[in-house]
């Protein structure tokens, strides 16, 4: 695979989002760590029924909150008129 293949490789969908590598490399990893530890709350949840009953949807709407919001932040796609 040439480099410039390799570089688009991963590039190419971060900045689609409005990223660098590394800010969706945090991102996504947050992201994942967040439904990581909620999915571990609604396993002891569904054990322990007294313990997280709110965490998972918590979880949930959080991290819906952040990708909308973050989406906003987005250049404005340019429109070519003729």
């Amino acid at each position: 695979m040439p480099f410039k293949t390799l570089h688009n490789a991963f590039t190419q969908h971060p900045a689609s989002v409005g990223e660098s590598y590394g800010e969706h490399l945090a991102h996504a990893s947050g992201f994942g760590l967040r439904m990581i530890a909620g999915g571990v709350a609604c396993v002891l949840h569904g054990l322990f029924p007294f313990l997280f009953i709110k965490t998972g949807s918590r979880q949930i709407t959080t991290l819906h909150g952040r990708m909308v919001t973050h989406r906003g932040k987005l250049p404005e796609p340019i429109d070519f008129v003729i």
